[in-house]
């Protein structure tokens, strides 16, 4: 089931009225030590949000939301409701649940009461509550980065910037990656190099430079405040050299530090530098113009974000891994394109690195990969999805087309399409909805499809996707009969054979070759 802040719920879920459902026990938890706090950032300011851990898993407290989101919470006839001008969500004290305005939602736990000595008892709910039900039916931009622990409230630029050091024969070099793009300066200030973006605040987090060289080129990297980094230098600093190059969706800032030399520089043996990864060579029978050369699979959730789990235990983040493994071997030796997994791993990966990936890579084709869940227990079938946008959102996609010229690295400039990073996807929907029918064509037959096998929705994973892109819903976890199809090879199998058949008959219509 989707983890995404404006999901749109489908199947029979999407018709359930408010949840108000007996009380049954709940387990009292104690104050447990609290670990790192949430980060709130809005247009007031920042402040610290307490998180709480129960059974290894991050709670808040509602009654500490609702004085950030004005929020009204009432615990009343088993069940606990949340309001927000007029919108409701209930939770009910023994379920990973909860009802948004009429439509079913899960979260990784069940909500929590949390009592001291001497103080009223509070209830506590997954930090995830945040973004799958709080989100959507708030009036303002809510966007909750789990890894780390930031909580952005409104249209502030918080872009997520990802560091790497790369040591090299004469001196090393540090990149940048900022999504959505932003614009970055670098000045020299006495033995430090300062980086400053063009932003509202950072999402930064700091790698331990493990790969610096020990001759004292680069010691350190640090936060002087919101917008601004430092690189912290060593006495064999001699120059830097900075340039930014623009991708599809983020902007790259490398800074080339050349060190003083002292002897001649060696080229570096077998344990030097990793290279960037070249793209795979065209296999036999590939056309060089066939208009799908690489496909990201995404699989979704992963980490401490298991997704829906069936009653036989099974997890949608387990699935959707066996299932992308599986698809990328079927698609790499059938196909012979270049197959990208947005996670190889039990890991969380953000909503923004998953498209990321695809984007930065220049994929043709974004393949998302979940398993449903329902409160009804016969509720079975198979659905695609493909996104949908909100009234005028394709007009401002239109209205924020343009071109810049920027410098690309080793001199020159070159023309890139500017895109709002959110709308991406309006440019493709038409080739995604043609996609999702040419798959359901191909799933029909090979297993059960849903009441409404291809629909449409506003889903976050799929919004920044510069190509076509889909999700699919593979099948129920919480229907007995499913979840044991489901994780059968017959059935991975199956779906593995219709994406792939599916792919084919989609190239066709692109004008590649079968």
């Amino acid at each position: 089931m989707l983890p995404f802040a404006r999901r749109c719920i489908v199947a029979a879920a999407a018709t359930l009225p408010l949840l108000v459902l007996a009380a049954a026990p709940v387990e009292t938890v104690q104050p447990p030590q609290s670990p790192t706090p949430l980060t709130l950032l809005s247009k007031e300011g920042r402040r610290a949000l307490p998180v709480y851990l129960v059974s290894e898993q991050e709670f808040v407290a509602l009654d500490d939301l609702a004085g950030v989101f004005q929020l009204s919470v009432h615990d009343a006839l088993g069940a606990i409701t949340v309001s927000y001008k007029g919108k409701t969500i209930v939770l009910t004290p023994d379920q990973a649940l909860a009802s948004v305005s009429g439509k079913l939602i899960s979260l990784p736990a069940a909500p929590s009461r949390l009592t001291a000595a001497g103080a009223p008892s509070r209830w506590l709910v997954p930090v995830e509550f945040i973004s799958r039900a709080l989100a959507p039916i708030y009036d303002t931009r809510v966007d909750f980065r789990k890894p780390s622990h930031l909580l952005v409230l409104g249209e502030l630029r918080v872009p997520h910037v990802a560091i790497r050091y790369e040591p090299q024969s004469a001196g090393g070099r540090l990149t940048f990656d900022a999504t959505p793009r932003t614009l970055s300066t670098v000045t020299q200030e006495n033995d430090r190099l300062v980086v400053r973006f063009d932003a509202d605040a950072l999402d930064a987090p700091l790698p331990p430079l493990q790969n610096a060289q020990p001759q004292g080129l680069v010691q350190g990297l640090r936060t002087l405040d919101q917008v601004t980094l430092a690189v912290d230098l060593g006495p064999r600093f001699s120059s830097f050299r900075a340039s930014t190059q623009a991708l599809d969706a983020a902007s790259r800032l490398t800074i080339d530090i050349v060190a003083a030399q002292t002897e001649a520089p060696t080229a570096p043996g077998p344990a030097g530098p990793a290279q960037p990864t070249a793209p795979p060579p065209e296999l036999p029978g590939t056309a060089p113009t066939s208009p799908i050369r690489t496909v990201a699979i995404d699989a979704g959730h992963g980490g401490d974000d298991a997704g829906v789990v069936g009653g036989n235990g099974t997890k949608e983040k387990d699935l959707t891994l066996a299932v992308a493994r599986r698809l990328k071997t079927a698609m790499e030796s059938r196909l012979g394109v270049r197959v990208l997994l947005t996670r190889d791993e039990d890991r969380n990966v953000p909503i923004d690195e998953r498209t990321a990936t695809a984007n930065h890579n220049k994929a043709d084709l974004f393949v998302s990969l979940h398993a449903n869940g329902s409160l009804r227990p016969r509720t079975a079938g198979t659905q695609i999805l493909y996104a949908s946008f909100e009234k005028g959102a394709e007009e401002a996609a239109r209205a924020s087309l343009g071109t810049e010229r920027v410098p690309t690295f080793g001199g020159g400039t070159r023309d890139i399409e500017l895109v709002i990073w959110d709308l991406a996807q309006t440019r493709h929907v038409d080739r995604s909805a043609t996609f999702a029918q040419i798959l359901e064509r191909q799933i029909r037959g090979r297993m059960p499809l849903a009441a409404r096998p291809v629909d449409h929705a506003p889903l976050l994973v799929l919004e920044s996707a510069n190509m076509p892109a889909v999700l699919i819903e593979m099948g129920y976890l919480t229907n007995p009969d499913q979840e044991r199809q489901l994780t059968g090879s017959e059935m991975q199998n199956a779906i593995v054979q219709a994406i792939v058949e599916a792919v084919l008959r989609f190239r066709e219509t692109l004008g590649g070759l079968t």
